[in-house]
């Protein structure tokens, strides 16, 4: 009966979200609703929390859980999928600044299944001893983040029905690729196209590093779900495989759907020691209960396969939601966060990226930490370097070099 009653569940969110493509989106700061953020410290039972031992005890699993059940969907432990490297190429790159080295994971699935992903990285030259290492994911492969004419093709690009187009071309997002400027501050830097571990395609699914159907229940995991757990396997292999890689100082980083990818895996995985968020958004580090720039509605309906099946319940219903998104950032405590914005993509709600990084700090204090200071959104260019950490610069929905900088300025303080 209960197996019964959640599949119609999920069946009516499921048909309430195919309805909401086209649901209104709010840009008016005077039309946000009046609501109020569910407490931090607040336990479902009333229980007030009051020390960093019942946060981690109480408070946390509980957050975690609701996440994982309601929003992002709960990835397995064990998967039995074992994973094996092969090292493709490696050699002086970029000048002499590093060796680049390219790394073929094959995962192996319980009934014999193979996945491949290609792991691009760059390690810094002539730098003594172990050094700090930024993972973050690509869009169109590996080729596409520098202008090395050797980098290999990832082998997703051939699933993707814009195979063909200029977006998977070498270097074509090589602007969103600070690599000299990470080498020369001593830090490794790590990418792999998100592709490779699951297309992002509600119809291409079946070629997911980590089995997902096309008929989920509730709190079954979408592909936010699966490439969290890609960005712990990128993790495992440094960790175990590379080394001149330091493993107690990992920095995750991700843009736009890959921020809220980021924030998911740091929340569970906490060798990562930074989290960072770039222009995240909705199902990011955005409150959803402001419903401004994008919402519930035009998210679950738009990429369905994002998030699981329950989350849909509230489209149109952000009210309604017993948790909110300055949560999941103080999961992170006591490692660091960065939430970063951009004055023009109001799409992503930058105002309310700062209040949830803003409504994250009680956690902070619990451990004694400093989260951002109480106050109004901080003007553009002018960043917040605490335990928690915040900027909204000028321009567009990207990542620019003023972002890396103020990454690697942060990553400096936090990593030294």
């Amino acid at each position: 009966m209960k197996h019964h009653l959640i599949l119609c569940l999920t069946l009516i969110a499921l048909t309430a979200a195919a309805q909401n493509k086209n649901a209104p989106v709010n840009y008016d700061e005077s039309q946000v609703p009046a609501f109020q953020v569910p407490d931090l410290l607040t336990c479902s039972d009333g229980t007030r929390i009051e020390t960093r031992r019942q946060w981690q005890r109480k408070r946390r699993p509980e957050l975690l859980r609701l996440f994982s059940e309601q929003e992002y969907g709960i990835t397995p432990k064990h998967t039995g999928i074992k994973v094996k490297y092969e090292t493709l190429a490696s050699g002086p790159a970029l000048g002499g600044l590093a060796t680049q080295k390219q790394v073929r994971f094959v995962f192996t699935s319980p009934d014999g299944q193979k996945h491949e992903a290609l792991l691009l990285l760059y390690l810094p030259r002539n730098v003594a001893g172990r050094v700090p290492v930024i993972i973050a994911y690509n869009f169109h492969g590996n080729q596409t983040t520098t202008l090395q004419h050797d980098v290999i093709f990832s082998p997703s690009k051939e699933l993707m029905k814009d195979a063909g187009s200029g977006k998977w071309v070498c270097g074509e997002q090589a602007s969103r690729w600070c690599y000299e400027m990470a080498l020369q501050r001593g830090y490794a830097v790590a990418t792999m196209c998100y592709h490779d571990i699951c297309p992002d395609s509600p119809t291409l699914l079946s070629h997911s590093v980590l089995p997902i159907g096309t008929h989920r229940e509730a709190s079954d995991y979408g592909t936010i779900g699966i490439w969290a757990w890609g960005y712990s396997r990128i993790a495992d292999y440094l960790q175990k495989h590379e080394r001149q890689i330091d493993k107690h100082r990992m920095a995750v980083m991700g843009h736009s759907r890959l921020g809220k990818t980021a924030l998911w895996a740091g929340v569970q995985d906490k060798r990562f020691r930074v989290v960072i968020s770039n222009n995240s958004g909705c199902g990011g580090a955005a409150l959803s209960k402001r419903v401004f720039g994008e919402n519930v509605a035009r998210i679950t309906a738009a990429f369905p396969h994002w998030f699981c099946p329950a989350f849909n319940t509230y489209s149109e219903n952000e009210a309604a939601l017993p948790f909110d998104q300055h949560q999941l950032l103080a999961l992170i405590a006591p490692r660091h966060f960065y939430v970063a914005s951009a004055q023009d993509d109001q799409w992503a709600d930058p105002k309310g990226e700062y209040l949830s990084a803003l409504y994250a700090s009680p956690v902070y204090q619990l451990y004694g930490m400093q989260g951002l200071p109480d106050g109004p959104q901080p003007p553009v260019q002018q960043p917040l370097h605490y335990d928690a950490a915040y900027h909204i610069r000028t321009g567009s929905h990207d990542v620019t070099a003023y972002d890396w900088q103020c990454y690697l300025d942060y990553l400096d303080k936090m990593l030294r």
